[in-house]
């Protein structure tokens, strides 16, 4: 039926687009658009979780204008869950009190927009939706999801809603067989950021260079002071490289795993 109503034709005027919670009574136009959205099957227990909002967050986009009584199907929607930072594959992206272990994020787990009412702006407003949830509980600090790598409008989608790309994950999807990338992105909340911000890494870098140029001016000192400088260059050296292979490692790690943004 949706493929008929929905997804086969345009909207043959501008909609008039209102946005609510998902209810029991949308379970199956919401199997349906999933089924005919995304390239992964969700089993059962995830819609009947959505509808019964257990542990789920939904809101669902309906267009008003619809005929045949219509008007209160779904055309868009958006779930998501709420997830402890510290339990998180993002929680080293979080600058936040080790002190305090209640903080939480937002994890997006699918956000769909059926064809014919795409270019209305309402995944963007289905997103504002959840980033105004976000905002709204105090122990927040971040919203986020995965995007496959291949999906150029969705990645297009978050970088304008001022998500950050913050890692590639590299097979993270197995779709019939083989193994797709995906990109992780984040949108900081109630004073969430990422513990690698610019000025971090500014400083960072001062702090290292002038941890070198007091090495440098020591062995000078010494050099001029006529003490030993075999065993003391031995010294130094090792002092130096270990500091510069930690330093090596964090930057290959950030390279390799995500980018501070």
């Amino acid at each position: 039926m949706l493929k008929h109503s929905v997804m086969g034709r345009k909207a043959s005027c501008r909609p008039s687009i209102a946005y609510r919670p998902i209810r029991p009574s949308d379970l199956g136009i919401l199997e349906q658009l999933h089924a005919d959205l995304f390239p992964i099957r969700y089993e059962s227990e995830f819609f009947y979780n959505v509808v019964n909002r257990r542990d789920i967050v939904s809101w669902g986009a309906v267009d008003r204008k619809r005929p045949n009584g219509q008007s209160d199907e779904l055309i868009g929607f958006v779930t998501v869950k709420i997830v402890l930072a510290r339990e998180s594959e993002i929680d080293d992206l979080i600058r936040r009190d080790s002190a305090r272990s209640e903080h939480t994020l937002v994890y997006i787990l699918t956000l769909g927009v059926v064809e014919a009412y795409r270019n209305f702006g309402i995944a963007s407003a289905l997103i504002r939706e959840v980033t105004r949830y976000a905002r709204s509980i105090p122990t927040c600090r971040a919203v986020y999801l995965h995007v496959i790598s291949y999906n150029t409008p969705a990645i297009y989608l978050y970088k304008k809603m001022s998500f950050d790309c913050v890692r590639r994950l590299y097979g993270f999807y197995l779709i019939d067989g083989r193994d797709y990338d995906a990109y992780l992105f984040v949108y900081y909340v109630n004073g969430g950021r990422s513990p690698c911000s610019p000025l971090e890494i500014a400083i960072g870098v001062v702090n290292y260079l002038k941890t070198g140029f007091k090495s440098v001016a020591g062995r000078i000192w010494r050099y001029d002071d006529r003490k030993p400088w075999r065993s003391t260059k031995c010294k130094e050296s090792y002092e130096l490289l270990t500091t510069h292979s930690n330093r090596n490692l964090a930057v290959d790690q950030g390279a390799t795993e995500f980018q501070c943004v």
